[in-house]
Parts: structure tokens; C-alpha cells; sequence
């Protein structure tokens, strides 16, 4: 007898884990039955599990915590979510609950602030760091939100010329600033210098020159950022250990610098055997910090945190059916999905993303290599390389088979949409599918409804311009 998916699955992961189980034999998100999702609304269908959010920030500032509490660290933890990663109104109100700070990148980031304050969800005593390329029209939103009272807000400066800008504006009131400094990219990168932020040779003339005198400024915060994420690696401590010198050092000379941010995030898990020790890594910035500020002489400075992917992604997943198999040859057997892999889950191809893939059913059936085409006509719409195994394993079924085979990509709730467009014209005009919304109640029951249906084709015809307006 050949093995079952369920074998497979078992033998190779601690199973069930944490976010997935089986439910008569069909998979939950969460303790969420996808069976009675997908007999609900139909697939396609993307979901967004809005509990998970809470959780993920309230796992990161207990353990920030403990690790300042148990190394006698005196500044304060500061989470701040990236609103970039996803802007979608139910996902920032969850954060905002949880009273997290904000991190904005551009102009139209700062309009949603707005909308934010006349809603009374967040008042002008949240702390709003301005990352981002600062255009006129961006330096000008900030500058309103200054005049709406919101002091906390810190611009973090990614190059000199932003600050002449900043400075042509004329602050109606001293202005809270930071710079970032630029990180020296991985070796496998295309170029040594990362285009954001100032060298790191430069900053403290910089700061002598134009900041120091200036009293229209007052520095607050050092910040830095790695790309590739927070990760226990010799080139993220190196990069790391670079920001503290300088944050010393500049600390030595500005009394009014008081925040280090650690821009970049954490991992997300991306398959079953992810494994990433979280407080291991916390518990090492913070003592990393704090050691080399009792050695300078200097107080332990407030630390920022701006995590976006690790706020949402591990919210999201995508459901969909398999319309069809395809055996091209004796090696290549297609599945075939009812969207379009380049639309719903752009990075997946563009940056070679990679995402936990499960059947939703069919776990007692034999298993086989597979790859996952979607129904655009593009040759790049396929997923075939899982980040564990490098290979996509899933059940066997046969198309006469009454039931057909549904399988979900999980932990997607970060940038999908953003890099999409949401709601826009996509690729082979293959729709956008249905958003589904989950909640869970004070007694611990579910909501789930529908956020936006699929697009439909009069949608596209508007925005196409093939329509009265």
C-alpha cells in the first residue's frame, strides 16, 4: 500500500501544529472548518484570519518585555506597524487595538492617519515614524499632521537633500528627527551600498553640520535597516553591531537622542518544519544594546520595532480548486488552479516568495510531485518549489472523482494585495476573487463575511474606459 498524504505530512513535520489541524478529515486555519468556508462562498476566495494579528503582536512585545525585565534594560519597547505591508481598514483597526505605533512610506500613507484620527481610532499622542522616500507633497502631509498636534511623529531622514527640503517648508514647531543609516548589503547582492539611508561615515558630520545647531530640530532616533530581515546571522550582527557603535557615538554628542529603531522584521513561518527562536534573537538585541551603552556610559535608548510582514502575513491564505491535471510528460504532472498565481500571490514569482502549500481534502489519498499552473496564459504563472523540500507534493485524485481537490497557500497576508493592486485591472483581466473576512468574538466564536466580492467584469470595463461614465 503506497503512502498517504497524511503519512507523508506526519512523518515529516510535528503535525498537528499550530494554526493547522484536520477536521474530519479536511484541513482548519486556525480551528476555521475551509470546508464550510468553501461550501459558503465558492473558490477562489482569499481570507484574512484577523486574531492572528493580535497574536502576533502581543507575542513580540511579552517577549521584548521579559527580555528587558531580566537584563535590567531601563529604555522602553516601541512595536510599530508598517502600514505598507497591508492597508486594508480591518487590518490597521486590529492592530490599532493592540495600541501599537505606526510606520508610514509615503505621501498617501499619511491621508490614511487622518482618516484614522477623524475616525477616533488613534489620537494626535501616537508615535508615527516617517520612513520613505520624502517627496514635497509628503514633507507637506507631515508638516499638517505637526499642526494637528501630532508631536510624536519622528521623520527619519534617508538623505541630506530631505532635509533641505524639510527645511524650505519652515516647521511651524521644533521638528523630531531621525536618520537612517545605510547598510552595507549581503555579498550575493547586485551593489555593496544600500541606496536607503546615509553612509555610515557620513552621519556624524552630517549631524555636526546641519543638525546639531539647527533649533528647529531635535534629534531623536538612529535608525537602521536590513533587508533581509532579523536573522541569527554573521552579516545581520555585523550590520547590527555597526549601528550601535554609531548610535554610541552619536549619543556622546546629542543629549536629545533617546530611540534606536531596528527597522527590518521578523521571519514568518513559510513551511511546517520552520523553526526560528524568537526569543533567543530578542533577548540578544536587547543585551547587545544594552551592553554597549553601559560601556559608552550612556542610558539604554527606547527601542522601535516596525514589523509588518510578521504583524499579517501569517493572517492571510488563498483557497483555491483544481480545475484540471495535465500529464505533459512522463515527469510533469500539472495541477491546475481557478485563478492566476502571478495575480493573487504576485511575489511568489517576482521575488521567488515561497508559501506553506496544503490540500484542504484528500489527505488519506496516495501522494505525488505536482506542478501548479494558474489559468492565465503567461509561462511564468506556476508554482513548482516549496522552500523546505524544493519539490510540491500533493494527493492524487482522479478527475472523476465527485469531490474535486482544493488546496490552500497559507501565510499570505503581507503585501499580496499591495503588490497586485487591489481591485485593479489584472493580468489576462482574470478577476480578483472574493475577500473573506474571519473575526472571533469575546466568547470565542467565529464571524466570517465577505469584504469584497470577486471582481466583475463590468468592474474591469469601467476601469478600462469601455463604459459610460
Amino acid at each position: 500500500m503506497k503512502p498517504t498524504y497524511f503519512n507523508l505530512v506526519e512523518q515529516s513535520y510535528y503535525f498537528p501544529q499550530e494554526g493547522f489541524d484536520l477536521l474530519d478529515d479536511y484541513l482548519t486555519f486556525y480551528g476555521v472548518s475551509l470546508k464550510y468556508l468553501i461550501e459558503k462562498y465558492d473558490t477562489p476566495f482569499r481570507l484574512i484570519y484577523l486574531p492572528r494579528i493580535a497574536d502576533q503582536i502581543k507575542k513580540a512585545r511579552n517577549l521584548f518585555n521579559r527580555a528587558i525585565k531580566s537584563t535590567g534594560y531601563t529604555g522602553v519597547y516601541n512595536f510599530c506597524y508598517c502600514t505598507k505591508c497591508c492597508h486594508f481598514h480591518h487590518v490597521i483597526s486590529t492592530a490599532l487595538k493592540q495600541n501599537v505605533n505606526l510606520e508610514t512610506s509615503s505621501s498617501f500613507d499619511i491621508d490614511l492617519i487622518e482618516k484614522l484620527f477623524e475616525k477616533g481610532e488613534i489620537d494626535s499622542n501616537r508615535k508615527i515614524v516617517h520612513n520613505g522616500y520624502k517627496s514635497p507633497d509628503y514633507i507637506r502631509k507631515i508638516m499638517r499632521l505637526q499642526k494637528m498636534g501630532f508631536e510624536n511623529s519622528i521623520v527619519i531622514l534617508d538623505s541630506k537633500e530631505e532635509l533641505k527640503r524639510i527645511m524650505k517648508e519652515k516647521p511651524g514647531r521644533k521638528l523630531k528627527i531621525g536618520i537612517r543609516m545605510a547598510i552595507e548589503e549581503e555579498p550575493q547582492s547586485s551593489y555593496y551600498t544600500s541606496r536607503l539611508g546615509l553612509p555610515n561615515r557620513e552621519v556624524m558630520d552630517f549631524y555636526r553640520k546641519e543638525v546639531r545647531d539647527n533649533p528647529m530640530l531635535e534629534m531623536k532616533m538612529l535608525h537602521f535597516f536590513v533587508d533581509s530581515g532579523i536573522k541569527d546571522s554573521l552579516y545581520y550582527w555585523g550590520e547590527f553591531q555597526k549601528a550601535l557603535k554609531l548610535y554610541t557615538d552619536l549619543r556622546m554628542e546629542c543629549d536629545t537622542l533617546e530611540a534606536i529603531n531596528l527597522g527590518g522584521g521578523f521571519p514568518i513561518r513559510n513551511h511546517l518544519g520552520f523553526e526560528y527562536d524568537y526569543e533567543y534573537m530578542i533577548r540578544e538585541i536587547v543585551r547587545n544594546i544594552k551592553e554597549s551603552c553601559s560601556n559608552a556610559g550612556i542610558p539604554d535608548p527606547d527601542i522601535y520595532t516596525e514589523f509588518g510582514k510578521y504583524t499579517v502575513g501569517e493572517s492571510g491564505a488563498i483557497i483555491f480548486r483544481v480545475l484540471e491535471q495535465k500529464q505533459q510528460n512522463d515527469n510533469e504532472l500539472w495541477y491546475i488552479i481557478d485563478n492566476s498565481l502571478m495575480n493573487t500571490i504576485p511575489d511568489s514569482w517576482s521575488i521567488h516568495e515561497k508559501f506553506i502549500l496544503l490540500p484542504v481534502n484528500k489527505w488519506h489519498n496516495e501522494y505525488t510531485r505536482v506542478n501548479i499552473g494558474g489559468i492565465s496564459c503567461d509561462h511564468s504563472d506556476y508554482y513548482n518549489s516549496e522552500d523546505f523540500n524544493q519539490q510540491v507534493l500533493l494527493p492524487r485524485y482522479r478527475s472523476s472523482d465527485k469531490e474535486p481537490l482544493y488546496i490552500g497557500f497559507f501565510h499570505t497576508g503581507a503585501y499580496q494585495d499591495s503588490l497586485s493592486g487591489y481591485g485593479g485591472i489584472k493580468h489576462c483581466l482574470i478577476p480578483a476573487p472574493k475577500h473573506v473576512i474571519i473575526e472571533r468574538d469575546e466568547t470565542g466564536n467565529f464571524r466570517d463575511y465577505v469584504y469584497r466580492n470577486e471582481q466583475s467584469v463590468e468592474d474591469m470595463l469601467n476601469i478600462l474606459g469601455y463604459t459610460n461614465r
